[in-house]
């Protein structure tokens, strides 16, 4: 009962199997994560003064976001958004927030693909 399976998974139509295009995305993944990681970087160091009470700082960083696909035109490509916590707001309208304007919150896709749409 211990058979091997010879069971091979079916290439979907909307895969391409390309090292070349293997290889551009890849890149795009991590030139992306690199661009929102020197962004999120560039933003701390705006609010590092900002302090609580008791001298922790009131702004840190705070992982990731599930990763999401952004379409673009070489394919999808998977990113993971950066997270910033501020740890010193009373409620909602004090609270200071970070967002990236490489990677928005709403984006799922580049405008160059929106503007072929």
């Amino acid at each position: 009962m211990n058979e091997t399976s010879n069971i091979v998974p079916l290439r979907q139509p909307d895969e391409i199997d390309d090292p070349l295009t293997n290889l551009l995305r890849a890149g795009a993944r991590q030139l992306l994560a690199q661009a929102v990681e020197a962004e999120v970087e560039t933003f701390l160091a705006t609010v590092k003064d900002l302090k609580l009470a008791d001298g922790r700082a009131r702004v840190v960083r705070h992982g990731y976001g599930p990763a999401r696909t952004i379409a673009t035109g070489i394919g999808p490509v998977e990113v993971a958004r950066a997270k910033i916590r501020d740890r010193g707001a009373a409620g909602d309208s004090e609270r200071i927030r970070f967002s990236s304007a490489i990677l928005p919150l709403w984006a799922r896709r580049t405008r160059s693909l929106d503007a072929l749409l």
